[in-house]
């Protein structure tokens, strides 16, 4: 077999150049990480100031320095990062576009920093302003559910457990449920920010720096809290990362649980809600259907973003202290849940607030769902001093009979009632309509429409809306 590199499979194709092209392209981070570009121009010129302020570079090298950095990013915002694989990532590729505008200068931004410090320092700025984006997402998530569940505070529809009609609520309380989940979701991204709020910077490549730097500086002028406490944590973690997926994942959770209750809601059987033409779809063969496929997307959606999560735990679960080259791959799946997640949400948020509720069918189905019968059982024990355990045996009972006859409950004749349990009078039919049931679970948390009504006050009052 010859020896030539092109005849050997192993490096044949795409790889005729041998194992150096393999190492050129699996070493080569700028097709992803120079998404950081506005990250990684901010913290340098951080540091190159603070490395003036402190005397460690003239401050006429750094006002240069300064100067040719606005210029990279200029570049940059006009025309996009340029992926040379040979300068392997954002950093390199900044300095050497540095240097090339510049001269000699350039080369004194990298004092008293590694590139080890410097992509923890711009990882953590971008997950931060990610951060950011998604609450203002959620936000606008939560005001959409809020309007309209004021909108429908006295709407009755069937409330489920196990798919299966349980109990009369309304589509206010219902939206109002996933309001509550949102908050969650934004409480634990404002965690997770405060949390990483602390700046690498100045860590450099694991053991800190014998430069007279001052990283309080640099952490106060990037804004974060304070410098992180330890030089080999700074560069060797990623749980700020993996916060932010968590967030993500169990926000994605959310969403897609909402997604999939549209989607429900829009088949045919169900008919209780029809989505916006402008998130959905038709079929290419049969001209009837209206796809929900937004809703199928972001339902789909969340399973690559706990994907997301999974990949960097994976990758981080075995990693010695400090740096690792494993930890390039820490990006690509925050980047890919980001963007998803900012998808889901604005598809949600729009379907929310366009979709068209069909309320005469939610509460035809309430009734024919018999979803009064445990206001039945209780009117028994209440009024009738029933043990509740025969008061569920008369209700099915009733429930069987006016099943049979395709009615509602409270359209069943007294006499027939009274034929079940002669305990039963003309009282009960206070207790067995859809808007009795629903106005009087009033507790705290409640479904009654005054209940509803008062929580959708306090939420626009929590998110600053005007009445």
């Amino acid at each position: 077999m010859s020896g030539n590199s092109g005849s050997n499979q192993m490096w044949g194709g795409r790889f005729a150049a041998g194992p150096s092209a393999i190492m050129r392209e699996i070493n080569a981070s700028i097709p992803f990480d120079k998404a950081l570009w506005r990250q990684d121009i901010a913290a340098s010129k951080a540091h190159v100031d603070m490395l003036a302020t402190q005397g460690i570079v003239e401050a006429q090298d750094a006002a240069l320095i300064a100067q040719g950095l606005d210029q990279v990013a200029g570049e940059y915002e006009a025309n996009g990062v340029p992926e040379d694989w040979d300068l392997e990532d954002i950093h390199m590729t900044t300095e050497s576009r540095l240097a090339e505008l510049i001269g000699p200068a350039a080369g004194r931004l990298h004092t008293a920093r590694s590139r080890n410090d410097q992509v923890a320092t711009d990882f953590r700025l971008w997950v931060r302003d990610a951060i950011d984006q998604v609450d203002s997402g959620l936000l606008a998530l939560q005001t959409a559910l809020v309007a309209r569940a004021g909108e429908h505070a006295g709407s009755i529809m069937p409330g489920f457990t196990h798919l299966q009609t349980a109990q009369p609520v309304t589509l206010g309380h219902h939206l109002m449920a996933y309001y509550e989940m949102i908050g969650r979701d934004r409480s634990r991204f404002a965690d997770a920010r405060a949390r990483m709020n602390r700046s690498p910077l100045g860590a450099a490549a694991l053991a800190g720096t014998g430069f007279p730097i001052d990283r309080f500086r640099t952490a106060q002028a990037l804004g974060f809290d304070g410098p992180t406490d330890n030089s080999l944590d700074s560069v060797s973690d990623r749980d700020f990362a993996l916060d932010y997926l968590m967030a993500a994942a169990q926000c994605s959770l959310h969403l897609s649980r909402l997604a999939e209750e549209f989607i429900i809601w829009a088949s045919q059987p169900f008919g209780f809600v029809a989505l916006p033409d402008s998130l959905s779809t038709g079929s290419s063969i049969m001209p009837q259907k209206k796809n929900p496929d937004a809703a199928e997307l972001v339902r789909g959606h969340s399973g690559r973003i706990v994907g997301c999560l999974t990949a960097l735990m994976i990758t981080m679960k075995g990693l010695p202290l400090a740096y690792s080259k494993d930890m390039q791959d820490d990006k690509p799946p925050v980047f890919e849940a980001a963007s998803l997640l900012a998808l889901s949400i604005a598809a949600m948020t729009g379907m929310v607030a366009e979709a068209r509720f069909r309320t005469d069918r939610m509460r035809g189905a309430a009734e024919l769902g018999y979803a009064t019968a445990t206001d039945l059982a209780d009117w028994l024990v209440r009024q009738a001093n029933i043990p509740f355990r025969e008061a569920h045996h008369i209700t099915g009972s009733a429930v069987k009979l006016a099943e049979s006859r395709g009615i509602a409950l409270d359209q069943l004749p007294l006499e027939d009632l009274k034929a079940i349990d002669a305990r039963i009078d003309e009282r009960v039919y206070a207790a067995l309509s859809v808007e009795a049931s629903v106005a009087a679970r009033c507790s705290h948390g409640g479904t009654a429409p005054a209940e509803v009504r008062k929580r959708v006050a306090q939420a626009r009052a929590a998110l600053g809306l005007e009445e």
